[in-house]
């Protein structure tokens, strides 16, 4: 019994370990960078995060060379053609606390918007196909995709820290779209294929 006990609970921690977190949010107004989870928890399983956003995760290997074939195979696949990287925390970013309330206007984005976690943590919250918010957790590891035209928002959590790679087909688009954007091309498109059902590729 205690062995069957053993092995249950070291399969919940690997499948936590390979899986992002996800959860519906409160209403509070409070910083930010906590939890904002309801009371009880209600939390979302990637596979539901996928068909009610599009939005998809993937766990990648962190190595000095970014070795993970998997992560070429993604590339590959997908043509991210170009990479660069960020670090936010209060030493390297200038205007810190400017910069984050910034990131955390709801906005979209005319291109997919992906995002390899190097160091650190952080939230990407991102609306769901009834308009509310849900919260994804990042974290070492966590390769994270939203789709082109998603209402969304991104903030640290309270550890104040965050390295992540930053991939794009071709020249990336750095301009924010902020809600609301309805008559954008983009958006139109991801409503469409919401409707329609996304399917991890």
């Amino acid at each position: 019994m205690v062995l069957v006990f053993s092995y249950i609970v070291k399969t919940i921690q690997i499948l936590l370990a390979i899986m992002v977190q996800a959860w519906f949010m409160d209403s509070s107004d409070v910083d930010q960078r906590k939890l904002h989870q309801t009371d009880p928890p209600q939390f979302v399983s990637v596979e539901e995060l996928l068909a009610t956003t599009g939005v998809e995760s993937f766990k990648i290997t962190i190595d000095a060379d970014l070795s993970d074939p998997f992560l070429a195979k993604i590339r590959k696949e997908r043509n991210y053609s170009y990479e660069d990287e960020i670090t936010c925390c209060p030493e390297k970013l200038p205007n810190y606390e400017q910069k984050i309330k910034s990131f955390y206007e709801e906005h979209l984005h005319t291109d997919e918007e992906i995002r390899l976690v190097l160091d650190g943590s952080g939230y990407f919250d991102v609306r769901d196909s009834q308009d509310r918010w849900i919260r994804v957790a990042v974290g070492k590891g966590d390769l994270l995709v939203l789709p082109a035209g998603i209402y969304h928002r991104f903030t640290l959590d309270e550890k104040n820290f965050i390295q992540a790679k930053r991939y794009f087909v071709g020249e990336p688009v750095w301009t924010p779209i902020n809600r609301p954007a309805d008559d954008e091309t983009s958006r139109k498109a991801y409503l469409e294929k919401l409707q329609q059902g996304f399917v991890k590729v």
